[in-house]
Order: C-alpha cells, then sequence, then structure tokens
C-alpha cells in the first residue's frame, strides 16, 4: 500500500465494509508517530471510478483525455488506463510514464504549447502524433522534428471574467489561422483539428459559445486549403464539481449538435485534470515548530480587527510545504482548509493562526490566516481535496522528504470495476485486503500481503 511518488510498485487497499478512510489515516498517524512522523496522502482511487461514471453519464460521447500533470502518480494512472480514459501528456517523462502502462500512442497526445525539439522527437519514435500549435515557429519546429505529426490548431479563448488565468496567454487568433494553415500546406505538415481551453475560474459559460463558433470558423477554413479536420478538443477546467460539468454541458450540447453533429465524423474528446484527482487524496502533514507571533504581521495588509491584546497569536511550521505538495498554493489559492486531527472540546477557544512549510522561506506559506485550537509541536493536520497539482515531480529543496502514498479502494468499488469486466489481471494483482479492525499493529497493518 505504501510506495513513493515515482515508485511504479504500487498496492492498493481494498476496505472492508466496516473500515473507512478515516481509519485508515487514523492508522497511518499512529504508524509515522512512532516511525518518523513523515507527511503522507491517503488517495480513495473508487473516487476516480465514480468520476469517470459521472463524466459517461453527462458528457457522453466527449472523450476525457487526462491530464497527467495534474496528478501522476501510478496509481492514479493505472485505474484511469484501465477505465479507457485517454491522456494528455505535456512532457516526455509523462508520455514515458503513461507507455510504460501499455497505453495505445492513438491514446496519448502531447499537449504543451512549447515543446522541445528533442521531446518532439521522443513522441516520433514513440509514434504519438497528435500535438497542440499555436504559432509558426512551433509549426517549423514540428515539421522537421516529427514529419507524421497531426495537429491541433490551439484557438485563443477571451475570458475577461477569470482572475486567475489569461486565456490569451496560449492559443491563436482566427486571423492567424489562416497563416498557419498556409504554412502547414507548404511544409507538408497535417492540420487534423482545434483545441481551445476555458478556464476553471471562468464565471461566464458564454466563453464555451464563442469558442465552439470560433472552432466552426476554423474548420470552414480548412477545407479551403483541404485539410481533413475530424477532432475538436474543448480543453480542461472541469472542476470536479458535478454542478459544472452539468452547467458546461448543458451550454455546449446544442453547439456540439448544431456545429459538429455525428453525421460529421468529428470526434469531440476534453482534457480534465483535476476534475478525476483533486477530491481523491488527502494530506496529512505533522507540526514541527511552533512560535508566538505578532498579531498586526500576521493579517493580510489593510486589514483591521478587533481582538484582545492578551489573546495569543500562533505561527505552526509544518512537515511540507510549498516546494512539495502545496506547489500549486505559488500560482493559485488554496482550495481546501486544514482539519485537525487530534480530538478537542467543542468549547475550547481558537486563535489566530497561520500555517507554513518547513523551509524557512518567505514564499513557504500555507495558510495566511485561519483559527484554530492550540496545538503542539508533533500534532496533525489533515487536508483533503489535495489530489490535484499535487503529486506529479517535486522539489527536493531544502531536503524535502517526498510524503508516502496510501492508496484505497472500496469493496463497493472494487466491485463496479469487476462487473464492469474493466479490472485488469496486471490491476488485481495491486489489491489486498483491510479488515475493519484497526487495532492490528502497525506492521499487520500495513502489510501488502493479501
Amino acid at each position: 500500500m505504501k510506495g513513493f511518488l515515482e515508485d511504479a510498485n504500487y498496492s492498493i487497499g481494498l476496505l472492508d465494509e466496516g473500515a473507512t478512510l478515516a481509519d485508515v489515516i487514523d492508522n497511518c498517524i499512529y504508524e509515522h508517530t512512532h516511525t518518523g512522523k513523515r507527511a503522507f496522502f491517503v488517495g480513495d482511487l473508487g473516487k476516480l471510478v465514480k468520476k469517470n461514471i459521472q463524466w459517461q453519464n453527462v458528457m457522453a460521447p466527449i472523450k476525457p483525455f487526462y491530464s497527467v500533470r495534474c496528478n501522476s502518480t501510478p496509481g492514479v494512472l493505472e485505474i484511469l488506463g484501465t477505465l479507457g480514459v485517454g491522456f494528455a501528456c505535456s512532457s516526455k517523462s509523462e508520455m514515458a510514464l503513461v507507455q510504460d502502462l501499455g497505453i495505445s500512442p492513438e491514446n496519448i497526445i502531447y499537449t504543451n504549447p512549447c515543446k522541445q525539439a528533442s521531446q518532439i522527437k521522443y513522441a516520433a519514435k514513440a509514434g504519438i502524433n497528435i500535438m497542440i500549435c499555436d504559432n509558426d515557429i512551433e509549426l517549423k519546429k514540428i515539421a522537421r522534428n516529427h514529419p507524421n505529426a497531426k495537429l491541433l490548431l490551439h484557438i485563443a479563448t477571451e475570458d475577461i471574467t477569470a482572475d486567475e488565468e489569461m486565456n490569451m496567454k496560449f492559443g491563436t487568433t482566427l486571423k492567424n489561422c489562416r497563416h498557419l494553415m498556409e504554412c502547414a500546406k507548404e511544409l507538408g505538415v497535417q492540420i487534423v483539428g482545434v483545441k481551445f481551453h476555458v478556464s476553471g475560474s471562468c464565471k461566464e459559460l458564454q466563453t464555451y459559445i464563442h469558442a465552439i463558433s470560433d472552432a466552426r470558423c476554423v474548420f470552414d477554413m480548412a477545407e479551403e486549403f483541404g485539410f481533413k479536420m475530424d477532432i475538436l478538443d474543448i480543453g480542461g477546467g472541469f472542476t470536479g464539481s458535478e454542478l459544472q460539468l452539468e452547467e458546461v454541458n448543458h451550454v455546449i450540447r446544442p453547439l456540439l449538435d448544431v456545429y459538429f453533429p455525428k453525421e460529421s465524423g468529428v470526434s469531440v474528446i476534453a482534457e480534465p485534470g483535476c476534475y478525476y484527482v483533486s477530491s481523491a487524496f488527502t494530506l496529512a502533514v505533522n507540526i514541527i515548530a511552533k512560535k508566538t507571533t505578532e498579531y498586526d504581521k500576521l493579517l493580510p495588509s489593510g486589514v483591521e480587527q478587533a481582538r484582545n491584546d492578551d489573546e495569543p497569536v500562533f505561527t505552526y511550521y509544518i512537515n511540507d510545504g510549498v516546494y512539495g505538495s502545496f506547489a500549486s498554493k505559488l500560482s493559485e489559492k488554496l482550495n481546501t482548509i486544514p482539519e485537525v486531527h487530534k480530538k478537542y472540546k467543542e468549547d475550547e477557544p481558537l486563535f489566530t493562526s497561520s500555517l507554513w512549510g518547513p523551509s524557512c522561506d518567505e514564499l513557504d506559506q500555507i495558510v495566511e490566516n485561519c483559527l484554530l485550537p492550540e496545538l503542539s509541536v508533533g500534532d496533525w493536520l489533515i487536508f483533503d481535496n489535495m489530489g490535484s497539482g499535487t503529486l506529479g515531480e517535486q522539489s527536493t529543496f531544502n531536503d524535502y522528504q517526498r510524503p508516502l502514498i496510501y492508496y484505497m479502494m472500496s469493496f463497493s468499488d472494487w466491485d463496479e470495476m469487476q462487473d464492469a469486466g474493466i479490472a485488469s489481471d496486471t490491476l488485481m494483482k495491486n489489491f489486498f485486503f483491510v479488515p475493519s479492525c484497526i487495532q492490528l499493529s502497525p506492521e499487520d497493518r500495513f502489510s501488502t500481503a493479501a
């Protein structure tokens, strides 16, 4: 059940009906408290199965190509591969990880908008032909290094409401698409489709309407140049919420039926990432240091708040940070709040607190301001929804020790995979039984023996 992030040898605990993920977390904390207090993840791989069923119920026949950079751990990739999901890779290492699972090159797309020549050559050698392009320099680079490439023109979407992501950063204009097609014709490069991306932070779903309309214009333009285009990639930006998924589907379905009907032969694909994995992983961290902080230095600038001058304010340092599992905190807001693992009384006082990583770097702030009971060095904090952007290639800054991963799945989810005939023999070898009794010793409790 334990495995390092880069370790393909892993196992998955099958939870008995009486056992829960909370029990697993309790047991892991018990073990780590006695063996080194290392941060760890618990991944519920059954949630990937549920998310895939939800996708099929709401978004079919749009095929998902999972964005590997969101979470490239072996358990996630193998489960999704078994479910028949495609993979959107942004680097050579991601392509290699997916290929090691035996995934067909036809089910892999190379999505990096700024590709190294060596990685284009790797894709060519591996037979991974579908890739993204949004400018003529990239087009010429691809033509030199991958003569069999099949390009999706990445068109820009105008998202004026998204605070955290500027979609104009990548993607070309409709006017420039004509120039790119002229270049592709001269270079003998195939253009087979269009891609766009709408940020998950975008609140205006009309953006999809404009993007699909623009895509239709590009398809029409391609006919003038003799290109046979048959792929529309609607990108990522799916947050994991069923409501958001249904809202997006409600907006795009009528347009797809009009602009890209089934008889057109156009395959519609998407690149969900955090949709699959965000809620599947929980992170447990340990408090390694504690100090009292002046209150006015803790609050964000310009914020005033009445308080008792005698009330202490605490700063806690934990054994994971932005140079590890909280790397996404450098570019976006943390979408989870810390929960205290130890039991405390309902009427116990709460104190203004901040959480920092172990690097002693001014950027290594996890939570700027929250209310917590007074904690001690050695106490544990739990973060939910930590499956996206946290489990890829990570820094070794300041001797950072990567968290262990404990994969789990309920018997009901396992049975569902079995009944659907999607559980391969190779995958099944990774499962072992976890009884409902939690009074076992740590060695027995986390044995990988069946």
